[in-house]
């Protein structure tokens, strides 16, 4: 006869569950919420928390006593993405847009501090870019880091973008100029919808970027167009290419994560046309 699985130990249960439960919420939510929707006591709760935020999985805003998804949680997630699923579903997108707008494309997801680059299609006679594939560049420099960092929640962009005081794991110490700079490059690239850089990265070299977004709103990555910069044209060229890329970013995080399907309690209350 089979032998019975192996027990899988309660904590191990718990967890998990704690970390699903974070991560289809809206934002942070309470320990004793977390307790009762899980039906974990609550001194095991606390402690399994504590665990999660020690290494990273969770982050505890003191101030509101609500705890929520940490940036090891997100690195998680990333290496899902990077282990193939991204590439393999946006490498034909990636290479069906070179064919249409003949320059170069290229698609990043965030890696600590940095950008890493997953796909990388050429249009031909274009210049050579550094960002080839497994590259990694600084995600504060890059416009496909931009669009990361702009719609990153809050909590989750202190941990990956430390303040003037640095922080742990930082590849740079930052000024409160520095992040001052910082922080008006993204209020911007948050009011146009697109992030830019204009040779930042290569002399003679322009970039427009925009996130691939999760069913809930998380830039889990951006896809980029790099072309010949221009001057004054630039600002022409930022918002044409943006808006070919506005329909690609939505395929692909429709492709990644498809819209949640409602559970039949919610078609049964959901209001019908003679309601």
């Amino acid at each position: 006869m089979p032998s019975d699985p192996p027990r899988v130990p309660p904590a191990a249960t718990n967890v998990l569950a704690i970390l699903a439960l974070l991560g289809t919420q809206r934002g942070p939510i309470s320990a004793g919420t977390i307790a009762t929707q899980l039906n974990i006591p609550r001194s095991s709760t606390y402690e399994l928390l504590n665990a999660l935020v020690e290494r990273g999985y969770a982050i505890h805003f003191r101030e509101s006593r609500t705890y929520g998804l940490g940036t090891a949680a997100f690195e998680l997630g990333s290496g899902y993405t990077r282990q193939e699923p991204l590439a393999r579903l946006g490498r034909p997108l990636l290479q069906n847009l070179v064919d249409r707008i003949g320059e170069n494309v290229h698609l990043a997801v965030l890696h600590e501090s940095d950008v890493l680059y997953l796909v990388e299609e050429r249009a031909p006679r274009r210049p050579s870019l550094v960002t080839g594939v497994g590259v990694r560049l600084p995600s504060y420099l890059t416009a496909s880091g931009r669009a990361i960092l702009a719609w990153l929640p809050r909590p989750q962009f202190r941990a990956v973008i430390p303040g003037p005081a640095g922080a742990t794991g930082a590849r740079r110490q930052w000024s409160a100029d520095d992040r001052r700079a910082l922080d008006d490059v993204l209020r911007q690239t948050r009011a146009r919808g697109y992030a830019t850089e204009d040779e930042d990265i290569t002399k003679g070299l322009a970039s427009v970027a925009l996130p691939v977004r999760d069913n809930h709103g998380w830039p889990i990555a951006s896809v980029a167009v790099t072309f010949v910069s221009n001057g004054a044209d630039n600002e022409a060229a930022f918002r044409r290419y943006a808006a070919v890329l506005t329909p690609l970013v939505a395929e692909l995080g429709a492709r990644l994560s498809p819209a949640v399907r409602p559970t039949p309690a919610e078609v049964r209350r959901a209001p019908t046309n003679n309601q």
